[in-house]
């Protein structure tokens, strides 16, 4: 399967030596978790406010291998950062102060990978789980995604929950640790986002797009037809993923474009609420009727109208596009993908001029069904469909065009990944 070429059998050996040179065990005992980044093809920017979000993973993510480590001693390398994360799993962990000012170095150095581990620790204690047990570990990514929009936040906060729980005997499953996740970057971390990361990452399968109702938490797989089923319908028989690095990088929770939007969104929501006459539900745009956004979107000011727009554009596209994608109707996929790039330049106002310039560009690129940001639009990276046999030249355009307009930032990301051919992947787990 195509989705078993990551991990490959040399990254996993390679991983497994590591760790068992440092807790002096066969490596035979030393377990993986396998934590896959995700995409979000349709679906941005509303699962915050409980919309319905198609997403899937990609063959390429987060590897952490551990073995318990005889204590109640965590300790975890990094692959990627200098230093080591150290501490007790019978410690109580406390969330970000969210006193700090957001632009203070105290705040940047809490953001650091190793909050995520504390998180999982303060995740499960927060749910009365009895840890005894920590665990010794070596955390990495794929090379050269490091923070590039595709939620690898929450990839190493699930890889440190798996590798906590399995540690501990304890058996949760794949809802209650998207949970627990959300307790990570929400309550610890601070960070307002909704459930489509976390969601994305352990509910996935191989070539289905994960499509979840983020209010209710009800979720479905949505298989593509087989190729024999395309017949003569002039629609791709196969497809890749491009992923092109605009070589920006920035923590998201040191971004305040982020809540920002989240905190617009709500104060929509009950403008539009309170003026059909509600005053107690809950402000969130899934909790507005359609026919009351109609009624009453005149009532917005023009930031707050283009969020709100936004929103019930794209979860319509979304609806639109699950779909296209159960028919094998890749092209008009393809275009909602597009025009939810399009709406979350314009409406949501995310992205900054490089993100908007690979986007444009990825548009005019060989065999390229539709594009749009990964990620929140503040750093990162874009997404784009491709027609498989396209794939490589259209990677090989992106990179040149893009090296034209932002000289200084495609300088410093390596040739090799400056764009990456992907494909889908599985879920979570751990081997």
């Amino acid at each position: 399967m195509a989705s078993r070429c990551w991990p490959s059998d040399a990254e996993l050996n390679e991983l497994r030596e590591r760790v068992s040179k440092i807790v002096d065990l066969n490596k035979e005992e030393v377990r993986v978790v396998v934590s896959p980044y995700r995409i979000c093809p349709l679906g941005a920017h509303i699962d915050h406010q409980g919309g319905t979000v198609a997403a899937m993973t990609i063959n390429k993510g987060i590897l952490l291998g551990f073995a318990p480590s005889g204590s109640n001693q965590v300790v975890i390398r990094s692959g990627q950062f200098e230093g080591e994360v150290k501490f007790r799993v019978d410690e109580i962990q406390q969330p970000k102060d969210k006193s700090l000012d957001k632009d203070s170095s105290e705040l940047q150095e809490q953001c650091n990978w190793g909050r995520y581990a504390r998180g999982a620790v303060y995740a499960l204690q927060s749910r009365g789980n009895n840890l005894s047990k920590g665990i010794i570990g070596y955390i990495c990514g794929s090379e050269g995604l490091d923070s590039s929009g595709l939620s690898s936040s929450a990839a190493v906060g699930v890889a440190c929950l798996m590798a906590l729980q399995y540690a501990n005997d304890l058996v949760i499953s794949p809802t209650e640790n998207i949970d627990y996740d959300r307790l990570i970057e929400n309550e610890y971390l601070g960070l307002k986002n909704g459930i489509m990361d976390q969601s994305a990452i352990l509910l996935s399968s191989h070539g289905c797009l994960m499509c979840m109702n983020c209010k209710t938490k009800d979720y479905k797989l949505v298989y593509r037809p087989k190729v024999l089923e395309y017949n003569e319908s002039g629609e791709p028989k196969a497809t890749r993923i491009l992923l092109a690095l605009s070589g920006l990088k920035q923590a998201l929770m040191n971004n305040p474009g982020y809540n920002k939007r989240v905190a617009e969104c709500r104060e929509a929501a009950q403008i539009l609420l309170e003026a059909s006459g509600d005053y107690k539900t809950e402000p969130i745009l899934s909790n507005v009727d359609p026919e009351v956004y109609e009624a009453h979107k005149h009532k917005l000011e023009p930031d707050l109208a283009k969020r709100a727009e936004h929103y019930f554009s794209e979860n319509m596209r979304v609806l639109k596009g699950v779909e296209a994608w159960a028919m094998g109707r890749l092209k008009d996929f393809g275009m909602l993908i597009t025009a939810s790039g399009r709406s979350s330049i314009q409406n949501y106002e995310c992205g900054c001029e490089p993100l908007i310039q690979l986007y444009e560009i990825l548009l005019r690129a060989p065999g390229v069904l539709g594009a749009r940001f990964s990620g929140a639009g503040f750093r990162g990276c874009c997404l784009a469909f491709v027609e498989a046999d396209l794939a490589t030249e259209a990677a090989s355009f992106v990179r040149s065009e893009y090296l034209k307009v932002q000289p200084e930032l495609a300088s410093q990301i390596s040739k090799d990944t400056a764009v990456l051919i992907c494909e889908s992947g599985d879920c979570a787990r751990v081997i």
